[in-house]
C-alpha cells in the first residue's frame, strides 16, 4: 500500500519552513516570543529552530533590536526563483477555473514591448468563442489587459507608452484622447478592474484585473473575453467583474503578496469630477447604456 503523503514529512523541517515564512515586508523583524506564538511551538523548540537557520543564513539577528530577520541566504534563493519563476505555468489553473465557471475565453497576459503579450490562454467550450493564441499582441490603450497594464505601471513609462503616436483609432469606440484615457486608467487603479467594450475590436467585450508578485509589483493581467451577444442583463456585474477581480486576487496570493489590496467586485463611487468625465467616455462607445451604470 502506498504511504500517504503525510507519512513523508519531517517535522522538525516542516516547522522550519513555517518559522521562514512568518516573516514578510510587514513583519520583517521577529523575536522569539512572536515566533512561538505564532507557530503554536514551546519558546525552547523555536530557539532551537532559529539558531539552526541562523548558523545556515538562512535567518540573522539585528544587533539593535534583538529580534531575527531573514538572512543572506534566503535573499539568494528568492532571487534565484525570481530569475526561473514561468508566470504561464502558474497562471494556468487560475485560467482553467475562470473558463469553468464563465465558460468564456479567457488568458494571462503580460508587457512586452509597449504592447499587451499573452503568455496563455483558455478557450470557450461554447461553439460562438473568441480566439486568442499564445504570443498575441495588442495595444494597450484600447484593451482591458492594456489598461490594467497601464495603470499600475511607473507614471513615466506611462506617459511614454501613451505617446500620440502610439494611440491609433481601432474601432469607433477607441479612446484616443489622452486626458480622456488619462481618467479611464484612474478609474482602473481606483476600481481594480478594466473593461474594453469594443475598442479593440467590435462586438467584442474584455474584462481584466492586475496580478501583483510578492513585492507588490504587478506581473500582469487576468482577462475573460465575450461575444457582445452573450453579455445579456446584468451578467457583466453580476458574475464576470467578480470572477475576474477574485481569481486575480487569489492568483496574487499565489504569488507570495501579503495582505493584497482587497480588490472591489463592484466599483466605487468617484467624485463628482470624475464622474463626468468618465461618462462621456462610455457615451462615445455605441451601446453604451449598458455600461453606464459601472462608472456613475
Amino acid at each position: 500500500m502506498k504511504a500517504a503523503p503525510e507519512n513523508y514529512l519531517i517535522q522538525a523541517v516542516s516547522h522550519a519552513m513555517n518559522l521562514l515564512g512568518q516573516f514578510h515586508e510587514d513583519d520583517a523583524e521577529l523575536g522569539i516570543a512572536d515566533l512561538s506564538k505564532r507557530l503554536n511551538l514551546q519558546r525552547a523548540n523555536v530557539l532551537r529552530l532559529v539558531e539552526t537557520l541562523e548558523t545556515r543564513d538562512y535567518i540573522e539577528m539585528n544587533k539593535v533590536t534583538g529580534k531575527y530577520r531573514l538572512g543572506i541566504k534566503s535573499m539568494e534563493l528568492g532571487l534565484v526563483a525570481t530569475q526561473q519563476f514561468d508566470y504561464a505555468i502558474h497562471a494556468r489553473p487560475f485560467l482553467d477555473e475562470l473558463k469553468q465557471q464563465c465558460h468564456e475565453t479567457c488568458y494571462f497576459s503580460v508587457l512586452k514591448d509597449g504592447q499587451t503579450f499573452c503568455l496563455d490562454s483558455v478557450e470557450s467550450d461554447l461553439p460562438i468563442r473568441v480566439f486568442s493564441r499564445l504570443g498575441y499582441r495588442q495595444p494597450l490603450h484600447c484593451t482591458a489587459a492594456g489598461k490594467v497594464l497601464l495603470s499600475f505601471m511607473d507614471p513615466k513609462k506611462q506617459i511614454d507608452l501613451l505617446s500620440g503616436s502610439k494611440m491609433r483609432r481601432v474601432t469607433a469606440s477607441t479612446i484616443i484622447d489622452p486626458e480622456l484615457l488619462q481618467n479611464e486608467l484612474d478609474l482602473v487603479a481606483q476600481n481594480g478592474y478594466a473593461i474594453d467594450y469594443q475598442e479593440n475590436e467590435a462586438g467584442i467585450i474584455e474584462i481584466a484585473a492586475p496580478v501583483f508578485d510578492s513585492h507588490g509589483a504587478m506581473v500582469g493581467a487576468l482577462s475573460i473575453v465575450v461575444p457582445h451577444m452573450r453579455l445579456a442583463g446584468a451578467r457583466l456585474k453580476s458574475e464576470l467583474i467578480p470572477l475576474i477581480c477574485h481569481s486575480a486576487s487569489r492568483f496574487s496570493r499565489k504569488l507570495g503578496q501579503y495582505r493584497p489590496k482587497e480588490v472591489l467586485t463592484k466599483p466605487s463611487q468617484p467624485a463628482s469630477k470624475t464622474k463626468t468625465i468618465s461618462r462621456k467616455v462610455i457615451e462615445k462607445k455605441p451601446v453604451a447604456e449598458c455600461l453606464a451604470g459601472f462608472f456613475c
